[in-house]
């Protein structure tokens, strides 16, 4: 059996909940603090107090919660702005696709429960495989979501220097969340090593001549080499789980010979008047 699905057997909902908590709080704190820099910096440009706070609430995506103040920071108008924001958040098309069978309930539950795909809990919650633990994700994204629109909050309310941050270099609290993220992920599971290598490429070579966003979003066509590859890595893991079903079936029929045998000669003696 594999060992995801074992995990998924022991584990209960309760326990995988708190896990993601756990996980998520790292994530929150380090969302908390870029929060606070778009708040302060959505200040600056003009937004006010609330639009900012709830463009956090229902946006929920630092990166394109930026992409869209730099777009119009810029001069640039508000279709352009949207459209390099959804353009950030492409990449929510094939996470969503990758989690969907291990959503349940109906088309508006399912809905519902992909909202808690965001990048920090949707690769915290990968068992492997292809499985996801839907449970980590929720209590993954149930952490972060109000860290995030809090900080928005304070961020507009105490406006600090944008910069100060960076000044601090705290900033790079959250790309190095992610990087630990993916050295996991990478050493759980060999098939990952050959796409998260292939997307740095990607991504070094874009980043010469695009944004970072682009750039990013280029690097995650890197992924279609593990679509590729799995379907024959999970026919061979089902073929061996067939065959130690199998052993495990023939090994067990000796030991039932007896009693077969013993009920047969039973079977025979009420038979022979």
């Amino acid at each position: 059996m594999d060992s995801s699905r074992q995990a998924e057997a022991v584990v209960s909902p309760r326990a995988s909940f708190l896990s993601g908590l756990r996980t998520g709080s790292g994530l929150a704190a380090a969302s908390f603090l870029l929060a606070v820099s778009f708040g302060a910096i959505s200040t600056s440009h003009g937004w006010g107090h609330l639009a900012p706070v709830i463009c956090s609430m229902a946006v929920f995506s630092g990166s394109a919660q930026f992409v869209l103040l730099a777009a119009l920071g810029s001069g640039g108008g508000p279709a352009g702005a949207v459209l390099s924001a959804a353009l950030i958040n492409s990449r929510f098309i094939p996470m969503g696709i990758a989690v969907a069978g291990d959503l349940h309930g109906g088309r508006f539950r399912r809905a519902l429960e992909g909202q808690a795909v965001v990048d920090g809990s949707w690769a915290a919650a990968h068992l492997g495989g292809g499985r996801f633990d839907r449970y980590l994700l929720f209590g993954a994204t149930a952490i972060q979501w109000p860290a995030w629109v809090a900080g928005t909050a304070l961020g507009v309310v105490v406006s600090p220097d944008p910069d100060l941050l960076h000044r601090l270099g705290l900033d790079v609290l959250t790309p190095a969340l992610f990087l630990a993220l993916l050295f996991d992920e990478v050493r759980r599971e060999r098939i990952n090593r050959l796409p998260a290598l292939l997307g740095a490429v990607i991504a070094a070579g874009l980043i010469v001549f695009l944004p970072a966003g682009p750039a990013l979003v280029g690097a995650a066509l890197a992924a279609l080499v593990a679509l590729f590859r799995t379907p024959a890595r999970h026919r061979q893991a089902d073929e061996t789980d067939e065959t130690t079903a199998a052993d495990t079936t023939e090994a067990a029929e000796p030991a039932d010979m007896p009693e077969r045998a013993l009920r047969s000669a039973r079977s025979d003696e009420e038979v022979t008047p």
